[in-house]
């Protein structure tokens, strides 16, 4: 007698990176077409990313006229993904008449499990329900979600270049990708019914690869990312390369979840203090001070302290076009194992003129209420 089978960790599929498990991935598409009474198609066409994806879906429903005239990026994408669609027998159609069955596969299983589990619970128990499965989950692999298609977007239609009328083109892509099952990205509320039978295939697809798009006679399936960064708050965030990447060199780059031009973080090993003061985007001099640390940038920079009293020291660093950078200069009262005692720098508002007012504001209180009893 086999024993029950193991639970999802709908986290860490959600994050998983490395190759994707493709005979699983597959069995879980034509679980998940026969669960829809569909005819699972004979072609699973597998690419890269779902930049490339995105691209062979363009062709396979005969959207990709607007895309192709885009940028020169979008007609090399386009052409890779047509000689890869040709190698399996599948042709780019004239006209868009090949349709996604996302709907049948997708939404309407899940709107039954959804309806079910809710008349099981009620409105408070499904609420409760959501929150200790998806609920944790929802904004990380949501802003994942969002940060693909945007990526994905910009690529294709050279959103970054003013030379190009992108919106026909932005427009269609963002419709394309709309056809797409998300995959592990799918996790939050596959965990939230991971005990309804009619999701059991779209479940084993999510555990085992990324999006994918499901046609009548196609599947095009996408590859995880090679790798994948994040700071606690769940942010894409890598200082020294990008935070999300896929194996055919599509990534994102990105800063406590700003986007970032990959070259510019080239340069943060190598800055200076007139690196800083030069740089003209005001966003951009906040995160190459952050990194360069506001500790050595005032020590380099010849920064003379505006205030200090017993809780602290108070710096003030002025630029050009944007507003002050407030710190104040704290010491931990607890010594670290080697008898030390750490210095910290908290930022704080530009209108903080007293090192207690700036420590009082990071516990949200005035200076007067700030009144500590002993400090930690």
């Amino acid at each position: 007698m086999s024993g029950s089978p193991v639970p999802v960790d709908w986290r860490a599929a959600a994050l998983r990176t490395g190759a994707a498990d493709r005979a699983a991935a597959e069995a879980g598409v034509r679980a998940t077409y026969r669960a829809a009474g569909l005819t699972v198609p004979g072609t699973l066409v597998w690419f890269d990313s779902p930049l490339s994806a995105t691209a062979a879906a363009l062709l396979v429903t005969g959207r990709d006229r607007a895309v192709r005239e885009a940028t020169a990026t979008a007609r090399h994408l386009l052409d890779e993904a047509a000689r890869t669609l040709a190698g399996h027998g599948v042709g780019p159609l004239p006209d868009p008449a090949r349709l996604s069955v996302r709907e049948v596969l997708r939404t309407a299983p899940w709107e039954s499990a959804r309806r079910r589990r809710l008349a099981e619970l009620g409105p408070a128990g499904w609420s409760e329900h959501w929150t200790r499965t998806g609920g944790e989950l929802w904004p990380r692999v949501n802003d994942l979600a969002q940060r693909v298609r945007g990526a994905v977007a910009d690529t294709l239609t050279g959103a970054d270049d003013p030379a190009h009328p992108v919106a026909e083109a932005r427009s269609t892509v963002r419709l394309t990708m709309l056809d797409a099952l998300l995959g592990q990205h799918d996790a939050a509320w596959l965990a939230a019914l991971a005990d309804a039978p009619e999701l059991a295939g779209l479940a084993a697809t999510a555990t085992a690869t990324g999006w994918w798009w499901p046609y009548s006679d196609v599947v095009l399936l996408a590859e995880r990312p090679v790798a994948l960064h994040q700071d606690e708050p769940g942010r894409l965030h890598c200082a020294d390369g990008p935070a999300l990447a896929f194996a055919d060199g599509f990534a994102l780059h990105a800063w406590r979840g700003m986007p970032m031009p990959a070259d510019f973080l080239d340069r943060l090993p190598s800055l200076t203090p007139a690196d800083i003061r030069a740089e003209d985007n005001a966003e951009l001099r906040r995160v190459m001070l952050e990194h360069y640390g506001y500790d050595r940038y005032l020590a380099e920079s010849g920064a003379k302290p505006v205030h200090r009293d017993e809780t602290g020291v108070l710096w003030r660093i002025e630029l050009v076009g944007d507003e002050p950078v407030v710190t104040v200069e704290v010491v931990n009262s607890t010594p670290e194992p080697d008898g030390t005692c750490r210095v910290y720098w908290l930022r704080v508002p530009p209108r903080i003129t007293t090192a207690r007012e700036g420590v009082a504001w990071t516990f949200g209180l005035t200076a007067e209420a700030y009144q500590p009893i002993r400090q930690t």
